[in-house]
């Protein structure tokens, strides 16, 4: 089933994007449904327009994301929201930062098919990464469903440039996960800003999003070594 461009158009217009994002996200959308390999089970057009597009479109609703020039998506799996965010945002550069190597590739793949020449995906471990290029090279880190927040939040601060922001997407709100993630943000130089509630589709519930703003330098001992963020939270 595919998806109308007026469907398409009026999704585009509620965050204000250009003429063009509609065939962005048509392309993503096909590009997606013809994947022979896609790391994730939800490629019907019509759904992966709920579940993948609009709801990385959400993210747009902060507006350090709306404003980005450089974004860092962790754990980017199949490449939401880093894709979509490429696709609302052509002007920005977007990496699609994932360690598995499959889900790289499809990531890629993706980025191609559907025309995104500001995205790469890069093959590689947030750690990895971010002792290297990646080091306080972005305005805006993003991770959707990846790990709880006290990991997320090591895995961002070190990729995020000062006064850059970190934003997770997240379901059902949990305080425990939530006091952890402030703990650790708080070691590793961020702070909270909100926790916002989006409804990116009608029949979508409880969705939030958990923003941050660096507002202090992150220990020189952060990135840690790989798997130490999980292994050993810092919360």
């Amino acid at each position: 089933m595919s998806v109308s461009r007026e469907t398409l158009t009026a999704l585009s217009e509620r965050y204000s994007l250009g003429e063009e994002a509609p065939g962005r996200f048509s392309a993503l959308l096909d590009a997606l449904a013809s994947e022979p390999d896609p790391p994730t089970t939800v490629k019907n057009p019509a759904e992966a327009l709920d579940r993948h597009i609009a709801d990385s479109l959400s993210g747009l609703e902060i507006h350090a994301i709306a404003r980005s020039g450089r974004v860092g998506d962790i754990g980017a799996g199949a490449g939401f929201p880093g894709l979509v965010l490429a696709a609302a945002l052509p002007a920005s550069r977007v990496d699609l930062i994932e360690s598995g190597r499959r889900k790289c590739a499809v990531a890629e793949r993706l980025a191609v098919a559907a025309g995104l020449l500001n995205c790469r995906a890069c093959a590689v471990r947030a750690e990895e990464w971010a002792a290297g290029e990646g080091a306080e090279a972005y305005d805006v880190v993003t991770a959707r469903a990846v790990a709880p927040l006290a990991v997320l939040a090591e895995y961002a601060a070190p990729l995020l440039r000062p006064g850059g922001a970190f934003i997770a997407w997240k379901g059902e709100r949990d305080s425990t996960e939530e006091l952890a993630g402030a703990v650790a943000a708080e070691i590793l130089g961020l702070e909270l800003e909100e926790v916002r509630r989006v409804v990116p589709f009608p029949e979508a519930h409880a969705r939030h999003l958990h923003v941050y703003s660096k507002t202090a330098p992150t220990p020189v001992r952060f990135p840690r070594r790989p798997g130490m963020a999980r292994k050993r939270p810092l919360a």
